[in-house]
């Protein structure tokens, strides 16, 4: 099946709209079609903005939930402490294959969301803004909405914007890997904790936050607290924006007030009556069963209750004709090709992870799942950044939420039921575990031969894109099985001869044909092997 998201898919709300107001009337709200269904909005002073904020309970929507007011005003307090302008950034990089909410709202809503950067640029004296997408369609619709406001980056503006196109990966859209971006570098998390409010595009302070939670911010200013706080449950008033799919009728973004029951979102998308269990929070968040779908509602504390989450607002439910563990192996493979390759817990645990977890469904009993629990709690807490964190929780919901399939796997080597493949993945991720481990090799390239044509950024932008200098940068990671077709074409197709691919120091042969993961001589002897390689890569056992 593994049928991937369209970009913009369909479009519902629950109740009356407020940032899919418009829609029903045209496909793209352009600068004048916006203005007369929303109308203009007035300029804020940052502590005015900041208490709105407050008021309202703004959190962010990309996933962490942060306090959008506290962090205006690090922004703002850094600002004034250095003496610098900050700058403003609109995370729209969406690299997650079941989230699609920022990329409908960049496509078909792109003047919100510019409404409540600006309000915010306009409110701490910003003079930089900066907006991050990842697909076509999002680069396109907001550069079109920059020129229809006459923005544009050059030199002499008040207010000098952009759009940084960065590629679609799972850890693209993590701020630090943004904030690099932006600066000329890789899409990739920087390893060390910087805040943005602190230091960020060109070492400015920065207010970084993703599209929905600019928009939401920009319907607040228009309507007023009381109004807005109308709407919802009155711990998180307003609405969110959901991304339905897995096995669902129709997939679809929706928009939905807040306390709205969980189980009426899924019937409207045509799920099933009585799922399995449903995904909350997208491919870093965590299971909940049927049960506790009848008893949560749309919101983060009332899914927190029940042991989900609502994280980047992605819903996935599957039915009960599939195998729940080997979706989640589908998942488990993509998560760890994802990996950026800079620290021992995501480049080794999670493929590490993912390897126990085909062990465990291949009948490897106890000890199998035993090395599975430990691997996980060693990644926990201890990488460069918040990937192996998502991975590792939704590796622990996993085990925690389908008890009966993982003793009928681990002690009978099945529970009876396909993989029908129901989770959407990229078309190259998930038709195999194979594809998508680490291959062990690095892209390489000769400087002294380079001469900066450009053909391998095309060819494979995930690990080369062209630097300010015109000239590729390589990321700095492992290839990735599925990718590793197109980086061997890139090196075929460089006209200077100036790539090569080399295997990694300590790299192994690499996976073959149908292999969940390189293990040794069988599931039960899982425990024998993590003590070399990934138990000392990894920190396992150590005080």
């Amino acid at each position: 099946m593994n049928t991937p998201l369209p970009d913009v898919p369909e479009v519902r709300v629950v109740g009356l709209p407020q940032l899919t107001q418009g829609f029903d009337l045209v496909e793209r709200l352009d600068l004048p079609m916006h203005l007369k269904v929303h109308g203009p909005l007035e300029p804020m002073s940052g502590e005015r903005l900041a208490q709105l904020c407050e008021e309202i309970s703004l959190r962010g929507r990309g996933g962490a939930g942060f306090p959008f007011g506290q962090k205006l005003r690090a922004v703002a307090r850094s600002a004034i402490r250095r003496g610098v302008r900050p700058a403003v950034v609109i995370n729209g990089s969406e690299g997650e294959p079941a989230c699609r909410k920022d990329t409908v709202l960049l496509n078909r809503a792109p003047h919100l969301i510019l409404d409540g950067a600006l309000l915010a640029a306009e409110a701490l004296g910003a003079r930089t803004l900066v907006v991050a997408v990842t697909r076509n369609s999002t680069e396109i619709s907001m550069r079109a909405a920059l020129d229809e406001r006459g923005l544009s980056d050059r030199r002499g503006q008040r207010l000098r914007a952009r759009v940084v196109r960065t590629p679609e990966r799972m850890v693209s859209g993590e701020a630090s890997s943004v904030i690099r971006a932006v600066n000329g570098g890789p899409a990739l998390p920087a390893g060390r904790r910087t805040r943005a409010s602190d230091s960020g595009v060109g070492g400015a302070p920065t207010l970084l936050s993703n599209a929905e939670t600019f928009a939401q911010l920009a319907v607040a200013a228009r309507i007023g607290s009381r109004r807005y706080r109308n709407t919802g449950v009155v711990s998180e008033p307003g609405t969110v924006m959901l991304t339905i799919s897995g096995a669902v009728a129709r997939p679809m973004v929706v928009e939905v007030p807040t306390g709205v029951p969980l189980r009426y979102v899924l019937q409207l998308a045509g799920a099933p009556p009585v799922p399995q269990g449903v995904l909350t929070g997208g491919y870093h968040g965590n299971w909940i069963d049927a049960s506790a779908v009848h008893e949560a509602m749309v919101s983060r504390e009332s899914l927190a209750a029940v042991g989900g989450s609502l994280g980047a607002g992605a819903i996935l439910p599957i039915g009960p004709e599939t195998c729940p563990l080997g979706e989640s192996l589908r998942v488990a493979n993509w998560l760890a090709a994802e990996t950026a390759g800079q620290c021992g817990p995501c480049r080794l645990g999670l493929p590490a992870a993912a390897g126990g977890l085909a062990d465990v469904m291949n009948g490897g009993g106890p000890a199998a799942l035993e090395a599975l629990r430990e691997v996980t709690g060693a990644v926990r807490g201890r990488g460069a950044c918040k990937h192996p964190d998502g991975s590792a929780r939704f590796f622990a919901s996993t085990l925690s939420a389908f008890t009966d399939d993982l003793a009928a796997h681990m002690l009978h080597g099945g529970c009876g039921r396909e993989t029908t493949g129901v989770l959407p993945l990229p078309p190259t991720g998930g038709q195999g575990a194979e594809e998508s481990i680490p291959s062990g090799e690095k892209v390489l390239i000769d400087w002294t031969l380079c001469q900066g044509h450009g053909l391998c950024a095309d060819i494979v932008p995930e690990l080369i894109r062209i630097n300010a200098d015109g000239y590729p940068s390589v990321a700095d990671a492992v290839v990735p099985t599925h990718l590793r077709g197109r980086a061997q074409r890139a090196v075929r197709r460089c006209p200077a001869l100036a790539m090569r691919i080399e295997r990694t120091a300590g790299a192994g042969p690499g996976p073959g044909p149908g292999t969940a993961f390189p293990a040794g001589s069988g599931a039960r002897t899982r425990r024998a092997e993590l003590p070399g390689f990934w138990r000392n890569e990894l920190g396992i056992g150590r005080s």
